[in-house]
């Protein structure tokens, strides 16, 4: 798409090279994205101005709120503690059922009216005591620089940094923005090619890559879901064998989430996915080996709780975002039989709860320091 990007849109971008037929390629994404002047790309926040590859999203939000760690999801990396969340806008999928297409689908950048920059963030977070900051809402990748400046804001405050992303990218870029994340949750929509091409406009491998990766390659803590779309990627087929791998690639121990559809976006006349949906693919995950599989997005209590693999003693006691009963050390570790359950944890104190706070992010005044 042609048209004049702002100067003040125009942050530097990296991962790009110039073509021989004059077009620029950004390499952040396999999409590969190739742009005349003025152009942007699919994911439309990232463009070329002034032959420079730039980001027009930077420190402008669709909004900041207060969530439980849960809702990411994200059930073992410090459970019951609160994260700041935020997105900005547009992605660099298509996805036909997206659940937040109004952020992430949008080309209306006027909607980006909280503005932070970094050390905002960070200092908000550290304000509201929360234990992290998500980049979330729309996927965090788009918004790359934007992210890891925020990211080493946060860690210089002592706060940990969370990723819930699609996982669409390439491999060095990848090596830059995990370095900087302290957990994910990376959505597994499907394991067929055939969906992510025609429901996504993307590609699996990229996707099983990523995973790879950042399980055997980094430091950060690993969550896996998948929205199960009824008659689209939830036989019980389909489920096995993505669970499969799951247990064969990356082992028994990172925690898979299976998540209810709500007719949305381009679907709206696909039906909700029904709770026997849901628990029926947790148990054939359990099958398959995994020690640690939730439904999401519906009231299931015991979907919901975190058992110990050696003991099968309920631990952690959930309904939805609410934890209802916590019985584990500060370690991590089950009270019953000693075995250390996966994840991230510490003390553990009042949970947060299912709250959601919004935050307002003030701009500083013309020549205050930010």
């Amino acid at each position: 798409m042609d048209e004049v990007i702002a100067v003040s849109e125009r942050h530097p971008a990296k991962y790009w090279h110039m073509l021989e037929d004059g077009r620029m390629q950004c390499d952040l994404c396999p999409r590969d994205c190739k742009l005349h002047e003025g152009q942007r790309g699919a994911c439309f926040v990232r463009g070329r101005a002034d032959d420079k590859m730039v980001l027009t999203t930077y420190g402008r939000s669709s909004g900041f709120c207060i969530d439980p760690i849960e809702k990411k999801p994200l059930n073992h990396f410090y459970p019951g503690s609160s994260v700041l969340s935020f997105g900005t806008a547009g992605c660099n999928l298509a996805c036909k059922f997206c659940q937040n297409w109004d952020i992430s689908k949008s080309r209306d950048m006027d909607r980006l009216m909280d503005q932070a920059t970094p050390e905002a963030i960070a200092r908000a977070a550290q304000a509201h005591a929360s234990k992290s900051v998500a980049f979330t809402y729309n996927d965090p990748v788009i918004f790359f620089e934007y992210a890891l400046d925020t990211a080493d804001a946060c860690h210089a405050l002592g706060i940990k940094t969370v990723a819930v992303t699609a996982g669409y990218m390439h491999e060095a870029p990848r090596r830059e923005f995990y370095a900087k994340m302290d957990a994910a949750n990376i959505d597994l929509k499907a394991f067929s090619e055939d969906f992510y091409v025609k429901l996504t406009g993307s590609h699996l491998k990229n996707i099983l890559d990523t995973l790879i990766y950042v399980h055997h390659g980094t430091d950060c803590w690993l969550e896996i879901t998948t929205l199960l779309i009824p008659g689209h990627n939830d036989s019980a087929a389909e489920v096995k064998q993505l669970a499969q791998w799951v247990a064969l690639e990356l082992g028994p121990d990172v925690p898979l989430h299976f998540s209810a559809f709500h007719p949305d976006w381009k679907m709206g006349d696909v039906p909700p996915t029904p709770a026997v949906t849901l628990a029926k693919a947790r148990r054939i995950a359990l099958d398959a080996g995994l020690h640690y599989v939730y439904t999401g997005n519906v009231h299931d209590v015991e979907g919901g709780t975190t058992y110990c693999p050696g003991s099968q003693h309920a631990t952690v006691v959930r309904d939805w975002y609410d934890i209802r009963h916590y019985d584990l050390t500060p370690q991590g570790c089950c009270p019953s039989c000693g075995t250390r359950i996966a994840g991230r944890f510490g003390a553990f104190g009042r949970p947060f709860g299912p709250r959601r706070i919004p935050v307002v992010m003030h701009a500083p005044a013309a020549g205050a320091p930010c």
